[in-house]
C-alpha cells in the first residue's frame, strides 16, 4: 500500500475542547488531553509522521517532554508507530490491552506493517497491560477502558472527561472499527478464532450503552472530525459536541461488520 509523502497528509492541530487538543494526520488520529498534572496522550500515529505530531503540539501549546501516559487503542503501525521515539523523549509509560502486548514488542506478525508493504522497526516494550474495566488516572483525568475486541484482539475504548474549567462532557474513543482484519482470510492466517466476530459485536452493544457527549476516533473518518474542524473554525466552539453521535457510529461499524459477513456468505 502506497501513502502520499506525509507532508501531504497533514491536518491542522487544533483544541477540541477545553483540555482536549487533535495533533496527529489525516491518515491516523493522536490525541491529547492536558491533566494539569502531565499529558496523556491517545495513540502516535505512523512513525513517519511523528514530526507532524510534534510540530502540532508545539504548536498547540503543548510539550512533548510533558507527556506521562501514552493510551493505544489497539495495536497495529499505524497507532502505535511513533511511540517508541517519544519515550525516548519524554520518558512516558506506555499503555495497551494485554492482547495486543506481543503486536508491540514484535513477538507476533500483527502490527498490520507487512500488509501495508512496511517495515515493523519501532517495537516497544509496553508498561501496562490492560484488562476490561482497568482505571488510569493522572491529574484531573481518570481515564477507564473497556475491551473492544475485533479490529485486534487487544483493542480497547477508552472514557474520560474533559473540561474547560467550566463546563466537563465525557469524551468516548472507539478502540477499532476496521474490517481489514476481521476477513476470515486474515484470522485463519494468524490463527486467530473466527468467534473474534461476534465478541465486536458484544463489545460494541457494550460500549453503546455508555454515556458520551464528545466522540473522537482513532481515524478521523470514525467521528467526522474534518467536517466538525470546519463548524469549530467557524465559530462553534461546541462543534465536537453531541450526544447523539456516539450510538450512530457505533451502529455503523456494526453494519461494517454485517455486511462482510453477508459478503462472504454470497462467495
Amino acid at each position: 500500500m502506497a501513502f502520499n509523502p506525509p507532508w501531504r497528509n497533514t491536518f491542522p492541530p487544533h483544541r477540541i475542547f477545553g483540555n482536549l487538543y487533535f495533533c496527529g494526520s489525516r491518515i491516523a488520529s493522536s490525541h491529547v488531553v492536558d491533566t494539569g498534572d502531565g499529558l496523556i496522550m491517545f495513540d502516535t500515529g505512523y512513525g513517519f509522521c511523528l514530526y507532524q505530531l510534534i510540530d502540532g503540539m508545539y504548536r498547540l501549546g503543548l510539550n512533548p517532554y510533558d507527556i506521562k501516559y501514552i493510551f493505544h487503542t489497539h495495536g497495529h503501525i499505524d497507532h502505535f508507530g511513533g511511540t517508541r521515539a517519544l519515550v525516548e523523549m519524554s520518558g512516558a509509560k506506555t499503555v495497551i490491552g494485554a492482547k495486543d502486548a506481543d503486536a508491540a514488542t514484535g513477538a507476533r506478525d500483527l502490527s498490520y506493517a507487512r500488509e501495508l508493504d512496511m517495515e515493523y522497526n519501532e517495537k516497544f516494550t509496553p508498561d501496562i497491560l490492560l484488562n476490561d474495566g482497568d482505571e488510569i488516572t493522572l491529574g484531573n483525568t481518570t481515564v477507564k477502558a473497556m475491551a473492544t475486541p475485533g479490529h485486534t484482539e487487544g483493542a480497547m475504548s477508552y472514557f474520560f472527561n474533559v473540561t474547560d474549567g467550566v463546563e466537563t462532557y465525557r469524551a468516548g474513543l472507539q478502540g477499532g472499527m476496521g474490517m481489514n482484519t476481521l476477513r476470515k482470510e486474515y484470522l485463519e492466517k494468524f490463527g486467530i478464532p473466527l468467534s473474534i466476530r461476534e465478541d465486536y459485536i458484544k463489545g460494541m452493544d457494550r460500549i453503546k450503552a455508555e454515556h458520551v457527549d464528545l466522540h473522537i476516533g482513532n481515524h478521523m473518518g470514525d467521528n467526522h472530525a474534518p467536517e466538525k474542524y470546519e463548524k469549530l473554525m467557524a465559530g462553534d466552539v461546541k462543534a465536537f459536541i453531541n450526544p447523539e453521535d456516539w450510538a450512530i457510529s457505533i451502529e455503523e461499524g456494526k453494519k461494517r461488520l454485517y455486511d462482510l459477513l453477508e459478503k462472504e456468505a454470497s462467495l
